[in-house]
């Protein structure tokens, strides 16, 4: 209990929704529930919670977008459809909070982003 009373203190939320959750069993955007989240998400602000979403579900989205039913193995296959599936994931992120006039940004990392502590 001590853990959900912290929890409603906490005044920044990261907030991560991974690739089971984010894509229609495979076949793209939930974009049903990415919809209910940013409602979610705007009640919090709302109270004064910072948040910071991460998201996966690029490759999914590309995958869908490319006509792809089998999850590629090659690199360069699955850079391609990040890259093309990363469009349409924050397209429809923003979206779906400027409804509640929430504006958003992207930001990119690598693993050297976060070990060097210049970068960081």
């Amino acid at each position: 209990m001590t853990d959900r009373i912290n929890l409603g203190r906490a005044r920044r939320w990261v907030i991560k929704i991974g690739s089971a959750l984010i894509t229609n069993e495979g076949k793209g955007l939930d974009t049903v529930a990415i919809q209910r989240w940013a409602e979610q998400m705007s009640q919090l602000r709302a109270a004064g919670k910072e948040l910071l979403l991460v998201s996966s579900g690029a490759v999914a989205e590309g995958m869908s977008r490319m006509g792809i039913t089998a999850r590629p193995h090659a690199l360069h296959q699955l850079q391609a459809a990040a890259a093309l599936g990363q469009m349409g994931l924050i397209q429809h992120f923003e979206s779906c909070f400027q409804q509640h006039q929430i504006h958003t940004a992207q930001v990119l990392l690598t693993h050297e982003d976060l070990s060097n502590r210049q970068r960081y």
